[in-house]
């Protein structure tokens, strides 16, 4: 399919940010959009290629560049988050998250790549600002919207997590999509206009044990929320580009996933 891709770039609060774009062939004024939201490591290889997907799909598709306002601080280079997604490769996936057990692990490297490695994890895992980030989703989905466009969004991992955040504070957010992220407060879930569905994987406890709290809080609050899980899944069971990559949850969660976006982004 003859796709057009570039990187586009939109400013908030007068500071620049930058997203890939994928448009369909014969996309008109009001083909709708979705918006790709980044995993921790950024609009790579991976979210680009499932921008293009949903170009392939018929969607025009925004991968926003979240650590781009103002500009990447080089700790978060494409190479230097390259280098740590390679890293976590080798890890067992319990030492995602265990700063002590990635320091096992990160001992036994060189010290130059050791210490670069250590850098982009502070900056990656370190405080974030999560609101300036919706903010950012907020803006772009305007942009988009200022198009014409119908807009859904669809986020894995951090960005699942901050898809449904959007849902919370863009009330004209036609869907929301969560891949293995953490929902927003059950306060908040009160502003959502939009249905949500979330994909989990079994073995994710940090994040799936949440679920079943989750779906009673958005019942409660008169939301409508879907949610798959997994049994054999991992965490970004969606990645094919990591060792955590499950092809039978991705390829039934990407049927899911287009038929919930047609039904309501339109």
């Amino acid at each position: 399919m003859d796709l057009t891709t570039k990187w586009v770039t939109h400013s908030r609060d007068g500071r620049e940010m930058q997203a890939y774009q994928v448009t369909p062939p014969k996309a008109s004024a009001d083909t709708p959009a979705i918006l790709v939201i980044q995993e921790i490591w950024g609009p790579d290889d991976h979210i680009q290629d499932m921008a293009r997907r949903f170009g392939e799909a018929g969607y025009v598709a925004l991968a926003p560049d979240l650590y781009s306002r103002g500009g990447r601080p080089e700790a978060l280079s494409f190479p230097r988050i390259e280098a740590v997604k390679q890293f976590f490769d080798t890890l067992p996936q319990a030492a995602w998250m265990d700063q002590s057990l990635r320091a096992q692990y990160l001992n036994k490297l060189p010290t130059d790549e050791s210490q670069r490695i250590q850098e982009t994890l502070g900056v990656l895992f370190g405080p974030r600002d999560t609101e300036a980030m919706v903010a950012d989703l907020k803006s772009w989905a305007q942009y988009l919207r200022d198009q014409g466009r119908e807009v859904g969004s669809i986020g894995y991992c951090m960005g699942g997590a901050l898809s449904f955040a959007l849902a919370t504070q863009f009330p004209q957010l036609r869907a929301s999509v969560c891949n293995y992220g953490v929902a927003p407060g059950a306060e908040a879930m009160a502003a959502i206009q939009c249905p949500v569905f979330g994909f989990y994987g079994g073995t994710d406890h940090r994040i799936t044990d949440q679920v079943p709290e989750v779906a009673a809080a958005m019942k409660t609050a008169g939301k409508t929320y879907h949610y798959e899980i997994y049994p054999e899944a991992g965490h970004a069971f969606f990645n094919d580009s990591r060792s955590s990559y499950d092809p039978n949850a991705a390829r039934d969660a990407w049927a899911k996933t287009l038929e919930f976006f047609a039904a309501h982004v339109s």
